[in-house]
């Protein structure tokens, strides 16, 4: 019989007193895309980082078609025909789009570069996800969250993997471009190639995996074909327990106007919008990948600068504000990117979450340690946050928990009005139903919420109102009622449904 493409057998790993990894076995065939899920913290990343050659386990066993696989680093295991798409973003910032997308495979001549042909590579590989419009020249850290990511993805597969593993591939993708994703993980399915795809969307791994493999506490727990696997089932064998509600029922009732943009323009994406947001509202901003979405909620919190319109706080005019006086004002930002913009990964979870008001928890230029870990402990047991204690660093934690570290400091601050920009990316189900209540709580107490995202279901799910961006304008701001999937989406192209 033909051995299977990729075999684990009770792989162990230990970080310190934490056991990562158990008792993890699994089989992968050719052709075959299969998915691993579990919560924060179940050991999925470690699991991944292995198989990549980053990390050695323990304990347990490997094999490549049949033969010991043991990687001593990422380059063998590319060498050997693994490649990784990882969930945070490993691109060289200061390198075009282009130089990453070949970084350690350049073709070469007599030991002189060859330019072109790396560049037509590189486009190919881009033509392959839709996206060979994007500039091969640029700087990879001049693109936003979403473009980073067909980069990175562009990158995995010039390598004809035999092994691709994808970990949170479409977390910041539009629909349109996960469509794209997809049929290419079907084609690298019918040429062979073995997809290991790792998400939270469980309705994505219904729609493109063939079986599953679900971790907890670092074991495998549960796996099967997902064609004979209802989502219930997924998710109780995840959390352990039924999640009935996804989504918290709540009737909303808004207030006064708190926060407005009127012909808001800010860097080369974001060109115009129009918006009011409400207390006690929450409204979500819908879009294609470089729409403006993300420009727009930065530009209302002081990280852009505006090139022209106006924005109002309860009336008053803080058009171009620092960020300093936003917090001020009782603005709360959650960026996309938790990993260099959203935390300090070398600090604590208590200090993370006191840093905008640090100053509370000390005397005499002191900080009095006690009252800050107690106060980053409230916050954890509220979210759920899975760390040793709140003196562990961030760096150390799943990106989940990092992820509801960055909304723990808002509530810690507190915020009145709440800029979330991809709240839910790179977090378990179990731990989305618990966002989204806290979310609707926030709503409740009089709170207004704007909620950047790229998952529809999230935005008709938990939003009162829902606007649409289309190449750097807000074209259209509905109560969630008044829109279906197909009408959001060609809002978003351009087109009528």
């Amino acid at each position: 019989m033909t051995p299977p493409r990729l075999r684990l057998s009770g792989l162990r790993r230990a970080f310190g007193a934490t056991q990562a990894l158990r008792d993890v076995s699994l089989e992968i065939a050719a052709g075959e895309v299969h998915a691993v899920v579990g919560e924060n913290g179940a050991g999925k990343s470690t699991l991944m980082n292995i198989l990549s050659g980053a990390l050695r386990p323990d304990g347990g066993a490997i094999a490549l078609d049949g033969a010991a696989y043991a990687p001593r680093d990422t380059l063998e295991a590319r060498r050997r025909g693994i490649a990784m798409i990882h969930q945070e973003l490993s691109l060289a910032p200061h390198l075009s789009a282009w130089e990453n997308i070949m970084l350690g495979a350049e073709p070469q001549r007599g030991g002189w570069l060859r330019r072109r042909e790396a560049q037509a590579r590189a486009r190919a590989a881009l033509d392959r996800l839709g996206h060979g419009h994007l500039e091969l020249a640029r700087p990879a850290g001049r693109f936003s969250m979403a473009e980073q990511q067909i980069i990175e993805i562009a990158r995995a597969l010039r390598t004809e993997p035999r092994v691709l593993i994808m970990d949170e591939p479409t977390s910041s993708l539009a629909q349109a471009d996960t469509e794209r994703l997809f049929a290419v993980i079907r084609q690298l399915r019918d040429r062979g190639v073995s997809v290991i795809y790792i998400s939270h969307f469980l309705e994505e791994v219904q729609r493109v995996a063939d079986r599953y493999t679900v971790l907890k506490d670092g074991q495998s727990v549960g796996s099967g074909r997902l064609a004979e696997t209802s989502l219930p089932q997924l998710v109780r064998l995840m959390v352990g327990r039924d999640v009935t509600e996804l989504y918290p029922a709540r009737v909303p009732r808004p207030g006064r106007p708190v926060l407005a943009a009127a012909g808001l323009q800010a860097g080369p994406r974001l060109t115009g919008a129009d918006l009011t947001v409400a207390e006690g509202e929450i409204v979500g901003v819908a879009g294609l990948v470089g729409a403006g979405r993300t420009e727009l909620v930065r530009a209302l919190f002081g990280l852009e600068r505006c090139a022209g319109g106006v924005v109002t706080l309860a009336g008053r005019v803080v058009t171009g504000q620092s960020p300093r006086a936003s917090w001020r004002d009782g603005l709360g930002f959650l960026s996309e990117n938790r990993k260099e913009e959203g935390l300090m990964l070398s600090l604590s979870v208590a200090e993370n979450t006191a840093l905008p008001k640090l100053g509370h928890f000390g005397r005499l230029g002191w900080i009095q340690r006690g009252r800050l870990a107690a106060a980053a402990q409230t916050g954890m047991d509220r979210l759920g946050i899975k760390a040793r204690d709140p003196a562990q660093r961030v760096g150390e934690l799943s990106g989940g928990n990092q992820q509801k570290v960055a909304l723990a400091r808002l509530l810690e601050y507190p915020a009145r009005i709440f800029l979330l920009d991809e709240p839910t990316r790179g977090i378990d189900v179990g731990s989305k139903a618990q966002i989204y209540e806290l979310v609707a709580g926030l709503a409740r107490e009089g709170r207004a919420v704007v909620l950047v995202s790229s998952y529809l279901p999230e935005l008709f799910g938990l939003c009162d109102r829902i606007a649409v961006m289309r190449r750097g304008a807000l074209v259209d701001c509905r109560a969630r009622g008044e829109w279906t999937e197909a009408s959001l989406l060609a809002a978003a192209v351009g087109t009528t449904a």
